[in-house]
């Protein structure tokens, strides 16, 4: 088994480490700009070789795992380039425009839209989890457009990761990920910058900072250059969530400036119910 990844960070270096254990015998080829991440993937034992697109043609899988915005160019150029029996997956935080722009591709059929929901705030080769999505979920996205033999062995892998599989069209996709996921990111980023803003005048900030704030502004750790382009491609359905988000932030302002303790708790305790839900989804992993 040959298989390549393009851009050798937390998603695709974890992949590629699962598929090294599961097939021994599979070669793992590295394609990214960043040479020094190329070196460091090779050290890390991430991938067994370097590769350019030019090597593409003989690849069994190939994963794309670059920021959002450069995969609008980069998934076409493999198309271009891969054998017919090849399949081509890519990893990012927004179907919809991925979608869009290969829709008409003479190779659409070679192409599968994937999302696993799975990763922590660190990125380049050194982030790479053996196990990474064990249990996780991997929203597959107009998986009939695929050609049946190549999602097959898309899906079969997956499987063989640990993944559930759910399937969604793109726009429900992005409209979803955005309450669950996008605007989980930009809380903890303000929330960060609210902090930082402040400790410019009061260093006793950070010397009181719990593991509470720790694990809440966990994700303002994230890579800018890869959140930047995931909040450009799904600004409309971002910008619904955060209007909903400061109304019941701007709703909790007045409750507490009125001294309505007895509303708060209420709101508080509504809220509460989110530890079934998420119970209940640990139960079904």
């Amino acid at each position: 088994m040959k298989v390549f990844v393009i851009g050798i960070g937390l998603i695709g270096g974890s992949m590629v480490l699962d598929i090294k254990d599961l097939y021994p015998n599979a070669t793992i080829y590295g394609i990214d700009t960043n040479e020094k991440h190329l070196d460091q993937a090779i050290k890390l034992g991430v991938i067994d070789e370097m590769a350019t697109f030019a090597d593409l043609m003989h690849a069994d899988f190939v994963i794309v795992s670059v920021p959002v915005d450069v995969a609008l160019t980069v998934v076409p150029q493999v198309l271009e380039v891969i054998g017919d029996q090849t399949i081509v997956f890519e990893v990012g935080s927004t179907k919809l425009p991925i979608c869009e722009g290969i829709a008409n591709h003479a190779k659409r059929r070679n192409f599968i839209a994937t999302h696993p929901i799975a990763g922590t705030e660190f990125s380049g080769p050194s982030a790479a989890i053996k196990g990474l999505f064990q249990g996780k979920t991997n929203i597959i996205c107009e998986v009939e457009k695929t050609t049946f033999k190549l999602q097959e062995r898309a899906l079969a892998l997956f499987q063989e990761m640990g993944m559930r599989i759910r399937y969604m069209d793109p726009k429900s996709h992005d409209k979803h990920i955005a309450y669950v996921s996008h605007l989980s990111h930009i809380s903890a980023f303000m929330l960060g910058k609210t902090v930082i803003d402040k400790e410019k005048h009061e260093q006793d900030i950070f010397d009181m900072a719990g593991s509470g704030f720790e694990s809440t502004v966990r994700l303002a750790k994230s890579s800018p250059a890869m959140w930047t382009p995931i909040f450009k491609q799904n600004r409309k359905q971002v910008v619904k969530t955060l209007n909903e988000y400061i109304l019941n932030l701007s709703k909790f302002k007045e409750l507490l400036e009125n001294e309505d303790y007895e509303a708060i708790y209420n709101e508080m305790e509504s809220v509460n119910k989110i530890k079934e839900i998420l119970n209940g989804m640990n139960v079904k992993k």
